[in-house]
């Protein structure tokens, strides 16, 4: 398979060849030829390059963005556990209370009377 230079050499050598074309035009046509694979090379990396940078912008703010989501849900969580704890002491804690009060002896035992 032959690139596109091995095609194109040919057709150049036969232009220059066959009509009488002056040696400037043709060096200015080199030249112009030259400068477009150049500058789309420069576009090709510049690309790459942006790409690469909006690449990594991304990753860090979907970093940024994932760590602040754990963080809400970890404190709806720890806002469920805190309630179920606050719940469970008020329980015990009026069980507590409610024991206390009761005196330790039936009223009709025998070491009561």
């Amino acid at each position: 398979m032959k690139t596109i230079l091995d095609k194109l050499k040919p057709f150049v050598a036969g232009v220059a060849a066959k009509a009488k074309v002056r040696k400037g035009t043709l060096t200015a046509f080199g030249i112009f030829f030259f400068l477009q694979i150049y500058f789309v090379r420069e576009l090709l990396a510049a690309e790459m390059l942006f790409a690469l940078a909006f690449g990594v912008v991304l990753v860090i703010g979907g970093t940024a963005y994932l760590l602040g989501a754990l963080g809400e849900r970890g404190l709806d969580m720890t806002e469920a556990g805190i309630r179920v704890l606050a719940r469970s002491a008020r329980r015990g804690y009026s069980l507590m209370d409610e024991l206390s009060r009761k005196p330790f002896r039936h009223p009709r035992s025998e070491s009561a009377q």
